[in-house]
């Protein structure tokens, strides 16, 4: 199926005389017959009832025609975007999790203001492939936690110190406190699969766990799903705390003598996007920005 089958088609369904869609289409009549021959045969119907006096659609070619124009408008639109698609900017932003996402709406609409034909895509992808993603320019950067990566070609730009908090629902017997420690911490614990979060929040809780019994373990695979049993009152949770990400429906308890971790964004060293530096510093920004995105 083509989209000059479809066309002829179309056309042919319109006026209902092959003649006239010949006319139209600025091809000979056989052309047009043709085309509708080989649509009726790869589709394995009749499309239309031929006569020496008249032309009709069949059935199916009724049921057909709303496919049709669907089929060739999506193609003359993925046409368009792609004549035109060399004045976008495409610029790839990679997330380990949803709350990473809540730092990028007043960045990206102040790009957006700036550069109008900018085209951001967000991705959330698992920790372990984020940084291969951004040394392959497969994004343009990435939010994560440094932990000694050994990516030479990569960059690292601190945006806040995290403290480990425990995060927990406001009527959780912990969220009465404004600072705790580890062996404050108690009741169930929401652990998150390594794949979703930092190698020393999982160390952590690998250890909190352990000391444990079975009913007051539960486990998710992604920090979704563990916040959404947070907020379900199964228990708690350790998660980096970055003030501007957090969950407002949840309470965020810095844990004091655990450690302080360096959130920030990842980037080539040798990377010259044109919108990457105005991102950087629209992240890193000034304290009126950071109160912007804080609020």
């Amino acid at each position: 199926m083509n989209t000059v089958q479809l066309e002829c088609f179309i056309t042919v369904a319109e006026h209902l005389n092959f003649s006239r869609a010949s006319e139209i289409l600025r091809i000979t009549q056989p052309a047009v017959s043709h085309q509708i021959r080989t649509l009726e045969e790869e589709l394995g119907v009749k499309l239309f009832k031929r006569t020496s006096k008249n032309v009709e659609l069949t059935p199916e070619g009724f049921q057909f025609l709303p496919d049709a124009e669907l089929i060739l408008k999506t193609a003359a639109s993925a046409r368009e975007r792609l004549e035109r698609h060399e004045n976008f900017i495409t610029f790839e932003i990679g997330c380990r999790d949803y709350t990473e996402l809540n730092l990028l709406p007043p960045v990206l609409e102040k790009l957006s203001d700036e550069f109008p034909l900018l085209r951001p895509s967000v991705r959330i992808v698992p920790s372990p492939s984020i940084l291969g993603l951004v040394e392959n320019q497969k994004l343009h950067t990435a939010f994560g936690i440094k932990e000694g990566h050994k990516k030479n070609s990569l960059y690292f730009r601190e945006l806040y110190p995290a403290r480990i908090a425990c995060v927990c629902s406001p009527d959780h017997p912990l969220a009465r406190y404004e600072s705790l420690t580890k062996d404050m911490l108690s009741g169930s614990i929401i652990a998150c699969s390594p794949r979703h979060t930092a190698s020393s929040v999982f160390a952590v809780q690998s250890r909190m766990l352990s000391s444990l019994p079975p009913e007051q373990q539960y486990f998710a695979e992604t920090v979704e799903g563990v916040f959404t049993l947070v907020e379900a009152r199964l228990g708690y949770t350790l998660h980096p705390d970055v003030p501007p990400a957090r969950n407002p429906a949840l309470r965020y308890i810095p844990v004091a003598d655990l450690p302080v971790l360096p959130f920030g964004i990842y980037y080539r060293s040798d990377n010259d996007h044109p919108i990457l530096k105005r991102f950087l510093k629209l992240l890193s920004g000034d304290s009126a920005l950071r109160s912007e995105i804080s609020e």
